[in-house]
């Protein structure tokens, strides 16, 4: 005659309940994800729409650099004077992650990921980015350079 050892049951086992330390590292992978999320670039941004207004004295923005302003809306662009009546504007948020591109002379940088836009035209120049950042329509008013509403 066989004996069954006690530690032992011919009963299938019961799937266990995850563990607390599973749970956790569970709970917090999907918190990462959700904080990786929240960094991206959202679909609702709209760069073309800044709002109507000035954004930065002719003055304050040297030929041949590009400086940090903000939209009228309160959104975060960068503003780039070729010369004396040339000015162009991009949205300042990265298109590889979200996060906001610091103007460095006339060229664009992300201190994230090191991406680099021409200051210029706001096109991709290195990094992991691979669009070009929105362009903001803008123009000269008197001393001020204001948000054009395209027509």
């Amino acid at each position: 005659m066989t004996t069954t050892p006690p530690h032992q049951s011919h009963q299938p086992r019961q799937a266990a309940c995850p563990r607390r330390r599973t749970v956790l590292a569970a709970s917090a992978a999907s918190a990462g994800a959700l904080a990786l999320t929240a960094c991206g670039v959202e679909d609702g941004e709209d760069a073309a729409d800044p709002g109507a207004g000035p954004i930065a004295a002719l003055v304050d923005v040297p030929v041949g650099e590009a400086v940090a302003v903000k939209t009228p809306n309160g959104g975060d662009a960068l503003l780039f004077r070729a010369d004396e009546t040339t000015v162009a504007a991009f949205s300042a948020i990265c298109t590889h992650a979200g996060c906001t591109v610091q103007p460095d002379g006339g060229r664009l940088h992300c201190p994230c990921h090191d991406s680099v836009f021409d200051a210029a035209t706001g096109e991709r120049l290195e990094g992991p980015a691979d669009a070009p950042l929105p362009p903001i329509p803008v123009r000269i008013e008197d001393d001020q350079v204001v948000t054009a509403v395209p027509e």
